[in-house]
């Protein structure tokens, strides 16, 4: 039962969805499907990496943590989502903590083995390399929002990304799928909770951004979008 969950999984993945009953099979036969609660680790920022993480259903947050202990929240993952992307072809240790902020089962797979399947198939090998350049071009656009971008700005492009990443449309807004405090979201970008609290009132005094009756933001993305200039 749990390989064929692990399999209709994997087949939904764009990662894998173009492979074969052949090709995927390997990769079907080194997965497990573990089920981790609320507020536990995956694994913890240092810890040696062996291991990468498909989500079956669940959220994931990747955190990473400097030597005063300050949080900064790199991503909010959600089903289908991959991690670490950081995962293959190189030794070395997790880059961040991984903390489940819900009940989440996750297919789990040794780095070692998958990298001799990628190696198998070069048409799976280039999937994952595209996957891995979008990922840096979302850190260089990150990158080039701290340095070109003012504080507002910054919040602004956050809330655009999260719409993409975390959101679903219903109607003209987009519903974020997950809660997040003013100090997560400050915790993102690197600024405080009051600045964060500043610009979401100035937000919705414009009628772009609002919270729905369950405490989560709803977004008018054409009307934020008009902020950047």
């Amino acid at each position: 039962m749990k390989t064929a969950l692990i399999k209709n999984h994997l087949q939904e993945v764009s990662l894998f969805k173009d492979l074969s009953e052949e090709e995927i099979q390997p990769i079907v036969d080194i997965s497990q499907l573990r089920t981790y609660p609320a507020r536990s680790f995956v694994f913890m920022q240092g810890e040696p990496l062996d291991r990468v993480f498909f989500i079956h259903s669940g959220k994931v947050k990747i955190n990473k943590t400097d030597l005063s202990g300050k949080e900064q929240i790199v991503s909010i993952l959600e089903d289908g989502d991959m991690f670490p992307h950081a995962g293959f072809f190189r030794k070395g240790n997790f880059p961040a903590h991984a903390e489940i902020l819900e009940t989440s089962e996750l297919i789990v797979i040794p780095v070692g083995q998958f990298e001799q399947i990628l190696l198998t198939y070069p048409e799976l090998c280039m999937k994952m390399f595209k996957v891995l350049g979008e990922k840096i071009v979302d850190l260089q656009n990150r990158l080039e929002e701290k340095i070109l971008r003012d504080t507002y700005e910054q919040i602004v492009m956050l809330l655009l990304r999260l719409c993409k990443s975390n959101g679903e449309q219903v109607g003209e807004w987009y519903k974020l799928t997950t809660h997040f405090t003013n100090r997560e979201l400050a915790n993102m970008i690197g600024t405080s909770r009051e600045t964060i609290n500043r610009t979401i009132n100035r937000l919705r005094k414009k009628d772009m951004i609002d919270t729905d009756e369950e405490g989560y933001f709803i977004i008018k993305l054409e009307n934020l979008e008009d902020e950047i200039i």
